[in-house]
């Protein structure tokens, strides 16, 4: 009989190793924690006859954290024929208190070379004290990671004790089932900084776009996908160089750069360039490149960050543009000015009278033309701090245009202007003396843009929300082709239409602009700082009301005015 022990034994230690290899293997297919750990839990239990067991790990946030100069915090995260309202009675075992006798139990084995050897007993008492029943042996199995504690697994035996050979195969579990956690907890981690960063790249206002080491496109955000006018997933796969055609690049256009042999040259590189979007629509981008290197320093990624700073280079061509034109335009008429009150006021010549009536009156229409300018820039720096204060009251739209038309007939014998409304217009809820200033401006745009003459007409008609089909007019609603929809409600819409140069198609959209001058060739020999439609735009858009404009180069240009009629929209 005696002889028949050492072939039991080993059939009971090949069982042991089967069964540890085919729970091993088990284990290392699951990446879903709650699951990997409740079999670690129900496999450990089976394999010694345990009736009951729990689970504690360190919590993630003190784990992952190595920063943090905290003592480790465990959890119950399973449980085994044990009830979740009787969790409470087994605090003894999980305690501050009992994870130090723990981990000081795996210091002294790790030192001794031996299995650690773990005391729990008066503890043990303390639970059945509170449960009112016995528990009897309690085996706690360290789930050790390097030199981590990544958890602790109980295990309790009440009709017999655990041989030394149930230890040693628990503790080369323990060991197994140790990795399995720490590869299902490095997993779930990955996926919540997988799912971090792409909430990053897609809620961030600057476009990313990530590459590989050959400079092909892996991932790109919302942001860039839309300043390159692609959706993502056109993108993917594709070079760079294809996806972001910088033009006029201002440093390295790393995604065109034909020297590159797939090393980085430095820690980062920037340039900036234009982007011409679908519409030829401008944006200026800077761009930064940053490599992704491996521990070994071999590089994977190429990170591309572009900011839009069309924004940023607008506004720098703006203050050029505005301290170029104001210069002109003030030394101008302070130079004619200075120059004609010199010469009346020499005293070695005789004017007469003609000549000093004459010069008298280019100094006066040089001093409008500055108090102009003046009122003008007053305005727009007015209206940028606090906006348009209104002084409102019922205008009489055909009357105002009249004396307007007046006032400007005795400035030109090159052009006819004409009045032309078929149908009286009801009045409007405005200001009228800013109103008079956009007509003045509309006008005065007319005739200077207008060098060779011609008619210059203003009209303009009622436009009803719901007309009538007999009040349809077709050449009005042709009139209101390319503008902005108009806000339901009645309005009246006046139009000012020349014979004049006409204006670029792709200098439309931003003939409002402030300080914005078309460039012709008239360009520089016309006055003006280009802030005389930027105002009119303000004015009526604090009306409730619309400008556009539609023109043919050579043809003219028809600039029309919408203005509510109830003034609710105001």
């Amino acid at each position: 009989m005696s002889a028949n022990v050492p072939t039991l034994l080993a059939a009971y230690q090949l069982r042991q190793l089967e069964f540890l290899l085919r729970i091993s293997r088990a284990m290392t297919s699951r990446l879903d924690l709650p699951s990997l750990l409740e079999l670690i839990l129900r496999s450990a239990a089976e394999m010694v006859g345990a009736p009951a067991g729990m689970i504690l790990l360190q919590s993630e946030h003190t784990l992952f954290d190595q920063t943090l100069s905290v003592t480790p915090q465990f959890q119950v995260r399973a449980l085994y024929a044990i009830p979740a309202e009787a969790l409470h009675h087994f605090e003894p075992l999980f305690d501050a208190s009992a994870i130090r006798i723990v981990q000081e139990a795996i210091i002294a084995a790790a030192e001794n070379e031996q299995l650690p050897v773990i005391d729990l007993a008066s503890r043990v008492h303390q639970v059945e004290a509170e449960l009112g029943m016995t528990l009897g042996q309690v085996v706690a199995l360290p789930l050790p990671f390097e030199d981590d504690l990544l958890g602790i697994i109980y295990l309790f035996r009440g009709n017999y004790a655990f041989s030394q050979l149930d230890w040693q195969f628990l503790q080369g579990f323990a060991d197994q089932a140790a990795i399995a956690v720490r590869n299902a907890r490095l997993y779930t981690l990955l996926n919540a900084e997988r799912s971090r960063l792409i909430t990053i790249l897609n809620n961030s206002a600057d476009g990313i776009m990530i590459l590989t080491r050959d400079r092909v496109v892996v991932a790109i955000n919302q942001a860039l996908a839309a300043m390159v006018g692609m959706s993502p997933e056109d993108a993917v796969g594709r070079p760079c160089g294809t996806v972001l055609p910088l033009e006029v690049v201002n440093g390295v256009d790393f995604c065109r750069d034909e020297s590159y042999t797939g090393h980085f040259p430095a820690p980062n590189l920037r340039c900036e360039g234009e982007l011409i979007r679908p519409g030829d629509k401008r944006l200026v981008l800077a761009v930064t490149y940053t490599p992704l290197y491996t521990e070994s320093g071999r590089l994977i990624n190429i990170i591309v960050n572009a900011h839009d700073i069309t924004r940023f280079r607008e506004e720098e061509e703006m203050k050029s543009t505005f301290t170029s034109i104001i210069s002109h335009e003030l030394k101008t008429p302070v130079a004619l000015i200075k120059g004609y009150a010199q010469t009346l006021a020499r005293e070695d010549a005789q004017w007469d009278a003609e000549t000093a009536r004459s010069s008298l009156q280019i100094i006066e229409e040089e001093a409008d033309r500055l108090e102009s300018l003046i009122n003008n820039l007053l305005d727009a720096s007015r209206i940028q701090a606090k906006g348009v204060k209104l002084d409102l009251t019922d205008v009489d739209l055909e009357a105002l245009l009249r004396k307007v038309a007046d006032a400007y007939r005795t400035q030109t014998d090159r052009h006819r202007i004409e009045i032309v409304f078929e149908h009286p217009l009801p009045p409007v809820w405005g200001d009228e003396e800013r109103l008079r200033q956009v007509f003045t401006n509309l006008l005065n745009n007319a005739i200077k843009y207008s060098p060779q003459g011609g008619a210059i007409q203003i009209g303009g008609w009622l436009h009803r929300a719901h007309p009538p089909e007999e009040e349809v007019d077709a050449s009005e609603d042709g009139a209101l082709d390319g503008a902005s929809r108009l806000a339901p409600g009645d309005y009246a819409i006046i139009y000012v239409t020349d014979q004049g140069i006409g204006i670029p198609a792709s200098d439309l959209p931003r003939i409002f602009d402030r300080y914005y001058r078309v460039d012709s060739s008239l360009r520089r020999s016309t006055a003006g700082a280009g802030l005389g439609l930027y105002l009119a735009k303000v004015i009526v858009d604090a009306h409730g009301g619309q400008i556009w404009a539609t023109s043919e180069q050579g043809k003219g240009t028809t600039f029309f005015v919408a203005l509510p009629i109830d003034g609710e929209a105001i």
